[in-house]
């Protein structure tokens, strides 16, 4: 991965010339963009790009360590990595026509498709989240073993009578379907945070349906902060650690986790 500053310097590595696949982030009129493509050469693909397209400012280069992908293999992946992304939809592509997977053999497919399993959960690490699916369903989200009432959060706003219910699990704040959320956004859309922008890409994508009076959650859906979380059901930023308490209590969310963090110590 490269800032577009500092493109000259990585295209120089040996691997820059491998054959692989490619993505380009940035942003468009302030919204995310990103481009998928592949090469034999992705150094000298990404070169292309770097005097035709204006609006990148960071490459991400993936190959295989003894360049052992060849054409077939990288045009499976682009049309796979497209795929993704748009069926979860976190971020606009400037590809246009969605490529077609080439053939490959039965063996050669699930390689690729363990090869696109490593390549989606490396992304995630380095802070790339436009393939994480946000939605859980209740079985993913739901273990067959009980769960640690620590784990459980409430958000109640009593003069819209809105209740929503979340749970901490491996790391994701996830907000459990059927939880309420206020009818509209009411806070500024000058909000730096860009709750409100999620807040509409939320009721756009059907996570958030109308029910007359406020919304409900259609599905179980992950966010990365119960800040996020709590603006997305109180429809204006929130100060989450401290509007969540555990279920059943007045414990918020922030007392819980320093209680937490005291008993490690």
């Amino acid at each position: 991965m490269t800032p577009r500053t500092q493109i000259s310097d990585a295209l120089k590595r040996k691997e820059a010339r491998y054959t692989g696949v490619y993505l380009l982030l940035g942003e468009r009129d302030g919204e995310p963009l990103a481009y998928i493509g592949e090469g034999e050469d992705i150094s000298d693909r990404i070169r292309n790009h770097d005097a035709r397209k204006e609006w990148w400012t960071n490459a991400i280069l993936i190959v295989s360590s003894a360049n052992n992908l060849n054409k077939a293999h990288v045009k499976y992946l682009e049309a796979r990595l497209v795929e993704e992304a748009r069926t979860i939809g976190r971020i606009a592509l400037e590809n246009g026509n969605a490529p077609a997977r080439p053939s490959l053999s039965e063996a050669a497919q699930a390689n690729m498709e363990a090869f696109l399993e490593n390549i989606l959960m490396v992304l995630p690490a380095l802070r790339i989240d436009s393939f994480l699916e946000r939605k859980r369903s209740t079985a993913a989200l739901i273990p067959d073993v009980s769960r640690d009432a620590g784990t459980e959060f409430e958000l109640f706003l009593k003069k819209e009578n809105i209740r929503a219910s979340a749970l901490l699990l491996n790391g994701e704040f996830i907000v459990e379907a059927r939880s309420m959320a206020r009818k509209a956004w009411v806070g500024t859309r000058e909000d730096k945070t860009s709750y409100w922008k999620l807040f509409d890409e939320l009721v756009e994508q059907g996570v958030l349906t109308d029910a007359g009076t406020h919304r409900i959650f259609k599905t179980n859906y992950a966010f990365s902060s119960t800040s996020a979380a709590g603006a997305i059901v109180n429809g204006r930023s929130t100060a989450g650690p401290l509007a969540w308490k555990v279920k059943g209590t007045e414990k918020t969310y922030r007392d819980w986790e320093a209680e937490k963090l005291a008993s490690q110590a």
